[in-house]
């Protein structure tokens, strides 16, 4: 049997934070990563879609792991998901771009991917986000 949509969102999800763990970036930016991954959710709900990531985009100027988070859900929604879009090089532009059935399919795609995101944050990386800077 092919692997339910559950499924591939929880792999997809677990090779990111797997990889985020393996490229040497434990530590500060994986904190950074995490923090604002869990984050996500209050703000898509708060602000909408486009917003929060117009906020993670603002805010990775300075710090490199927030466009990686940015790059993780644009992969995800736009590549792995194939939602039809305006065909743009970010989940941001697209959102920019696109109409409200393709805002509709990406605000839905990016919560039910962020649950698997966030609890492989917390599984994988809880003793970083828990410490101190």
């Amino acid at each position: 049997m092919p692997p339910t949509l559950e499924q591939e969102r929880a792999l997809h999800a677990w090779n990111k934070v797997q990889a985020l763990k393996e490229n040497n970036q434990y530590g500060k930016k994986a904190k950074d990563y995490g923090r604002e991954a869990k984050k996500m959710s209050a703000r898509i709900l708060t602000c909408g879609l486009g917003q929060a990531l117009a906020f993670i985009q603002a805010k990775s100027e300075e710090n490199k792991s927030l466009k990686k988070l940015h790059n993780d859900l644009t992969d995800w929604v736009i590549k792995e998901r194939k939602i039809p879009s305006a065909n743009c090089d970010t989940l941001l532009l697209n959102i920019i771009h696109g109409d409200s059935d393709f805002m509709k399919r990406a605000t839905n795609e990016t919560l039910s991917y962020l649950v698997w995101l966030t609890r492989f944050i917390e599984s994988e990386l809880g003793d970083i986000l828990e410490q101190g800077e």
